[in-house]
């Protein structure tokens, strides 16, 4: 009785649901909460409820039965019983059931799937495991949110009746986590592998070795773990960790079961800082080294003219085959400064007798080597862009990371791609750079290719560098992005309804709740939009919230928000020179980062300005006026507010309107030599009153050492006495080409400025 009456208000609330959906014109963006969004799915009439008779069909297969012991122990704590499981593939559809069956499914692909609830049985089709596996987790998706609870809870576990066919567009859908810069322990990963797989992510692609750390123990070289395991700070504390075999083993078979593919990433020829101080032997200058305590990029790296480094690389690839059955192995090949190369006499060597040409083509040696060998012992070479340079191995995966242009080069090439731009994928990054929006309007599929060259995009990879991020501050940078990233490489081409999947996506909230997951924000909570008026020389501000159910609060005066600050209610006017301040609150408490900009009222504001060279396309941050709008840019170059000058120098005259006296005039430069970004060699002033004849006032430089790691912004001022002029002229020499010690010596190096200051 009780089911009837469970099964019949079901019913009811589905044809009422059903009802206000088609008058909406939408019922599936009405229900569906599933992420990734399914390609195909039909809603029926009624639900399914289970009870403690419910049990799981199974065919006489034991990857299957893997898969329904997993969802029976997943849903057990939760609904207060367990499932039984029951071999009889050809039991009734009627029969209080849900049924898995393994078979063809002609034109779909390995991984898809169908999903049909009836209000008597749960039908789970599939062509292979891993399809099957995908269906549990959308039905674990249908069901609600307390089914993760580890505590009994009493309710009706009822799914909507409905019909789902689905498959992924790419087979390669991914998650970095870097273990070297900071180290998860054993459990934070496996934790991983589960959330991957909740949003049909199968990729895990693990950091193992870096300058920071070695995190993968090596029978025959035992230093590694012992000396390249551990880093040393001035204060002589330690820090480190490293997995073991015996760990590895395990992670990976927990993997396995989960349908995540475990890619090790074992850096070379560069990224070697660890493994060199346990070695020393294998560099060009034969050390000594400590494992490296800063973040960067090192000139110390592995000797290319030394047949011993090679032999020592393939011993360690020996075991990482033996410890990871992945098809693929991940060497890195990024960020190989090519100093010591060029210093070296056993690399000169190598150049002449292998008839190369220069440092360039000794890495693309070096890469075809390793491959060789990979290849040797049935395994495949992935690489980041960089391998691109000096020529491609024959059969490598190119990693793009710079960009798009390294996944577009590989597929014109014939190579096959993983698309994990920064513009989208580098999750380390602050949301001022790439929020929840942004990952999800990420195309993985570049433009211009041909459908035969698309093919080559095998997928994509959302990057966790932990270099600002240790174990407690992953889950915030990953979540909610990560699902964006799942979304986008799970579902078909132009699935593009922001707004559908944000509500799919607040929808998930309570389940990571019970998960553990410490998500962060989909936007900054706060962003400041400020419109100059030139006719009043003030600013009208909006403040815009990135969330639903946010208060802003605000202060004008430099300090910090309070929860009895000014309201924001409406936009207000700016018309003097001061510091803003915005923060969010929920429910009377502070809530994401604070935003604040300064607002500088000087000369030079809202003046037109002429450039001698042309900004970049690429970073043009709000076009001509933005360099005379009164606000400068944080230290994060894709703020918005910062102009970049790739190679060129920069140079722009600022036309004040009349001869006005003048005390100083000043100027901010962005450095991140990580991005090609750099201080610019010296930066001058100029002033005229015909705009003909300059007379130069300043010629500027800095102290700032080149190989600075950290991002940072610097103000070239000078202060003048008795100085009148019209025109102001700046200009800031570039450094042009990256130097040799850095990762892109011999490329186009950058220049960004922002907020040209008068005063």
């Amino acid at each position: 009785m009780q089911r009837t009456f469970i099964s019949l208000f079901c019913l009811f609330i589905v044809i009422l649901t059903g009802m206000m959906a088609m008058a909406m014109g939408n019922m599936t963006g009405l229900k569906l909460q599933i992420i990734p969004k399914p390609v195909h799915c039909e809603w029926r009439r009624g639900c399914f409820t289970f009870n403690r008779a419910t049990r799981i069909v199974v065919p006489d297969d034991t990857s299957v039965k893997s898969i329904a012991e997993y969802m029976a122990d997943l849903f057990a704590p939760a609904m207060g019983w367990r499932m039984a499981i029951q071999n009889a593939p050809g039991i009734d559809k009627s029969d209080n059931a849900i049924i898995f069956s393994l078979g063809p499914m002609p034109g779909l692909n390995e991984e898809a799937y169908e999903l049909e609830v009836t209000t008597s049985a749960i039908m789970l089709s599939a062509s292979t495991p891993a399809g099957l596996f995908h269906a549990v987790q959308s039905l674990r998706q249908l069901l609600p949110a307390d089914i993760e609870r580890t505590d009994k809870v009493d309710t009706a576990w009822s799914v909507p009746a409905l019909f789902i066919r689905d498959q992924p567009r790419f087979r390669w859908r991914g998650l970095l986590l870097d273990c070297c810069r900071h180290f998860m322990d054993v459990e934070f990963v496996k934790r991983y592998i589960d959330l991957l797989a909740l949003y049909k992510m199968n990729v895990l692609h693990w950091h193992l070795t870096e300058d920071q750390g070695w995190r993968i123990e090596i029978k025959k070289y035992p230093r590694l773990t012992e000396i390249g395991a551990w880093r040393t700070y001035d204060n002589d504390s330690t820090y480190g960790g490293f997995y073991t075999q015996e760990q590895i083993r395990d992670v990976v078979a927990y993997a396995r079961s989960r349908y995540v593919n475990i890619v090790p990433e074992i850096e070379m020829p560069g990224h070697s800082l660890a493994a060199l101080s346990a070695y020393p032997h294998l560099s060009c200058s034969g050390g000594p080294f400590s494992v490296e305590t800063q973040w960067g990029v090192f000139e110390d790296v592995y000797c290319a003219g030394n047949d011993s480094a090679f032999q020592f690389l393939q011993d360690v690839l020996r075991e990482v085959i033996e410890l990871f059955p992945s098809p693929y192995i991940h060497i890195g090949g990024d960020e190989v400064p090519k100093t010591r190369w060029q210093q070296c006499a056993k690399c000169q060597t190598r150049i002449k007798e292998e008839n190369l040409r220069d440092e360039q083509e000794l890495q693309s040696y070096f890469i075809k080597r390793i491959e060789t060998f990979l290849l040797s012992h049935n395994r495949r070479l992935i690489g980041w862009d960089e391998i691109l340079e000096g020529g491609l191995a024959p059969e490598a995966t190119v990693q793009s990371w710079r960009g798009m242009e390294g996944a577009i080069a590989a597929a014109q090439s014939g190579h096959d791609a993983i698309v994990s731009p920064v513009t989208h994928a580098y999750f380390d990054y602050p949301l001022q750079a790439i929020d929840l929006r942004r990952v999800f309007a990420f195309e993985p599929v570049p433009e211009g290719l041909t459908p035969q060259q698309a093919d080559h995009i095998i997928g994509g990879e959302c990057n966790m560098w932990t270099e600002r991020a240790p174990q407690e501050a992953v889950d915030g940078k990953l979540f909610p992005r990560l699902l964006a990233m799942a979304e986008r490489l799970w579902s078909v081409a132009g699935n593009g309804d922001y707004i559908a999947f944000l509500n799919r996506v607040r929808s998930h909230y309570t389940r990571l709740d019970h998960l553990g997951v410490r998500y962060g924000a989909e936007a900054q909570p706060v962003t400041i939009l400020p419109q100059y008026q030139a006719a009043q020389r003030s600013y009208r501000v909006q403040l815009i919230s990135g969330e639903k159910d946010l208060q802003i609060r605000y202060t004008l005066d430099g300090s910090d928000p309070v929860a009895q600050s000014p309201l924001y209610e409406r936009p207000f006017v700016i018309s003097h020179s001061l510091r803003l301040k915005a923060q969010a609150f929920r429910e009377e408490l502070p809530y994401g980062e604070m935003a604040e900009k300064s607002f500088q009222l000087h000369l030079a504001v809202g003046k037109p300005l002429k450039y001698t060279y042309r900004y970049s396309p690429k970073y043009p941050a709000g076009g001509p006026g933005s360099l005379v709008d009164g606000m400068s840019g944080s230290n994060v170059f894709r703020d918005g507010y910062w102009q970049g000058f790739e190679q060129d120098d920069f140079e722009a005259v600022v036309d004040l309107g009349k001869v006005t006296p003048i005390q100083a005039i000043a100027c901010n430069f962005l450095q991140d030599i990580n991005s090609w970004i750099f201080l610019p060699v010296e930066v001058g002033y100029a002033v005229s009153s015909d705009g003909v004849h300059f007379h130069n006032i300043a010629m500027l430089t800095h102290d700032v050492p080149q190989k600075a790691q950290d991002a940072l912004v610097r103000n070239f001022r000078d202060v003048f006495l008795d100085t009148s002029a019209r025109y102001v002229r700046v200009f800031a020499k570039n450094v042009a080409i990256c130097p040799d010690w850095h990762p892109g010596a011999g490329g186009k190096a950058w220049v960004f400025v922002d907020e040209i200051r008068v005063e």
